[in-house]
């Protein structure tokens, strides 16, 4: 499975790449949502590609898909993740591709063409970036934690979402080495998989996001919740990601969502 995922994305990288290097056409899915006809055409050929090499699973993307949906066989895919990146030629843009069973993980795939890392993981067999296997951080010490976050389109409304991120800042921030804030969810658990990071948390994201980074994390021996500690499940509003080391110690500064 992992070959042929692989395959697809190293097809629709090139599309990807061209994209990146051309001038395009934006625009707003939301307030400040973006969206390129490269996202739509990568999200095509893939829906196309994967349903020739897993007939049995059914493809769920973010430009046609349904975030509500949960089929028993499914693949995730963000044909994007990181548009607002890609539109500013940031580097820091991937395809995401998560397969699950019955809700569970049982593959991932992850292309940044820009910077050419491909992260892959099987369930039980491991995570690896361009064939080299991969482990989490040992950093046990909250001050000594670099973490990542991200900042969810919602913002704008200032409910709870804006509230949330800003008191989970204010808890967090003084307490660790640093926060990152890099705008590819996909990429800030690859990441945390890859040892950089050792820890990630956010709000409001959509299966596409996260459904191949979770697997990531978990095979290169982390861990993965909601904001209580809670296994994470696809849909819920906050993911919490670490090495597992200084998970607890991050949830006990996160605000409570449900109070925000």
């Amino acid at each position: 499975m992992i070959k042929r995922l692989e395959e697809a994305l190293r097809e629709a990288g090139e599309l990807f790449l061209k994209g990146y290097r051309a001038p395009k056409e934006v625009r707003h899915k939301g307030t400040v949502d973006l969206v390129t006809q490269y996202d739509v055409a990568i999200e095509e050929r893939l829906i196309k590609r994967l349903g020739e090499l897993f007939p049995k699973y059914q493809v769920v993307g973010e430009e046609s898909g349904d975030a509500e949906k949960r089929p028993q066989k499914a693949i995730y895919l963000d044909p994007i993740d990181g548009t607002t990146n890609f539109v500013h030629t940031i580097p820091f843009c991937a395809i995401s591709l998560g397969v699950w069973e019955e809700n569970t993980p049982i593959a991932a795939a992850v292309y940044n063409p820009v910077l050419d890392e491909l992260f892959v993981a099987q369930k039980g067999a491991g995570a690896f970036l361009n064939g080299q296997q991969l482990a989490v951080s040992d950093t046990a010490d909250l001050q000594q934690s670099l973490l990542a976050t991200g900042f969810p389109y919602t913002k704008v409304n200032k409910g709870r979402d804006y509230r949330w991120v800003l008191q989970s800042m204010a808890n967090l921030l003084p307490h660790t080495q640093d926060i990152r804030r890099l705008g590819s969810a996909a990429l800030d658990l690859c990441y945390v998989a890859r040892g950089i990071y050792d820890g990630f948390y956010e709000c409001n994201l959509k299966p596409w996001d996260v459904a191949a980074g979770i697997l990531l994390v978990e095979e290169a021996g982390g861990r993965v919740s909601d904001w209580r500690g809670e296994p994470y499940r696809l849909g819920d509003p906050v993911i919490v990601a670490s090495n597992g080391k200084n998970h607890d110690k991050i949830i006990q500064k996160l605000a409570d969502y449900e109070e925000a």
